[in-house]
């Protein structure tokens, strides 16, 4: 099913009636919340008792059901911040508060023509495709097929369909672009990836004048070494950076303060826009004389050195200490994915 002329695309699975291939989040009066695909004659087994889909479907959301031993559930639709979290995923996903970040930083516009890179398991995908909107683009690059096989279940299982501006594109994310995307028709680049300064000559290659390059990464090592190859680099504006912390407060009466838990550090963002041709950015006025840099330190960051090194170390999971994903996991993943997908394909306009 495609988007058809007058409606966005996937409205449908956000308003009206719940129908089977909808996905609904249960919540029980202890609060603990449970994400489940409704099918019809599908049953919901928990320690609880059995709650049966056709008690739901065909209904609103917002209601009260019980399963047969009288447990009772709250029923809405997820929200994106639910989906994204509830979702089948093989690399860690980037967080909602990140995403929303990454959409105001960047400026995503509708109608935009936006690359990213790489996919992981969609969530920032669904973002992106949010704000540009049906006339809008997004190419999204990855390496690994198993990855953008769980992104695709899991962008086509939100929408309920194919969104008619996305791509996926197998392929290293430092040369692929170079051969789907014309030099300046790009709007926004979107990176997330381990070492984003080895696709700087290819950011500067596709971005138009104005456009914004956004990047996303975990450590301090990776944002300081981006943040030197962009000034080094020149046709950028000075680079930003910035973090989100997001935490939520306990509301009990009279007793209202900060949760002892939070989601604190995620991820960095660093932005810079492309200048035309071959401008270099101005040199920044400092309150303060700042030292020129020692040939010690220009050496190691020249790419060659670092830190007293030969050569440039590995920038992957292991040197990053990240999460490694395995083939196996990650195709579990896309299974999962491409049923809710294929489910959520069924529901009626």
């Amino acid at each position: 099913m495609t988007g058809s002329p007058g409606r966005p695309v996937g409205a449908h699975m956000r308003t009206g009636p719940l129908q089977p291939g909808q996905r609904v989040q249960l919540t029980d009066y202890k609060g603990r919340k449970s994400t489940i695909t409704l099918a019809a004659g599908g049953e919901w087994h928990t320690h609880q008792g059995v709650l049966r889909h056709d008690s739901i479907i065909g209904r609103t959301e917002g209601i009260v059901v019980a399963n047969d031993a009288g447990y009772e559930y709250q029923v809405l639709r997820p929200l994106l911040n639910d989906y994204v979290l509830s979702m089948p995923r093989g690399a860690t996903v980037v967080y909602p508060k990140d995403s929303a970040q990454i959409v105001q930083v960047a400026d995503v516009f509708p109608g935009a023509h936006v690359v990213e890179a790489g996919v992981g398991s969609g969530a920032l995908s669904i973002s992106l495709l949010r704000a540009v909107g049906d006339a809008g683009t997004l190419h999204s690059y990855e390496l690994r097929e198993e990855f953008a096989r769980i992104a695709r279940g899991n962008v086509e299982g939100f929408f309920g369909e194919p969104h008619p501006g996305w791509e996926i594109h197998l392929g290293d994310a430092a040369q692929k672009p170079l051969e789907v995307e014309a030099p300046g028709s790009v709007d926004r680049v979107v990176l997330d990836m381990l070492a984003p300064w080895d696709c700087l000559e290819m950011v500067r290659t596709i971005l138009a004048p104005g456009g914004v390059w956004v990047s996303y990464v975990a450590t301090v090592t990776q944002l300081s070494r981006l943040a030197e190859a962009l000034r080094a680099s020149g046709g950028f504006t000075e680079p930003e950076a910035h973090e989100t912390m997001l935490r939520t407060w306990h509301l009990d009466g009279l007793a209202v303060r900060p949760d002892h838990r939070m989601v604190a550090h995620t991820g960095f963002l660093l932005s810079a826009r492309r200048l035309a041709g071959d401008q270099r950015p101005l040199q920044l006025k400092k309150r303060e004389k700042v030292s020129e840099p020692s040939a010690e330190d220009t050496a190691a960051w020249s790419g060659t050195a670092w830190q007293g090194e030969a050569e440039d170390p590995p920038w992957d999971e292991a040197s990053l200490k990240a999460r490694v994903v395995s083939k196996k996991k990650a195709r579990k993943a896309a299974g999962h994915a491409e049923k809710i997908a294929e489910a959520a394909k069924e529901v009626p306009e």
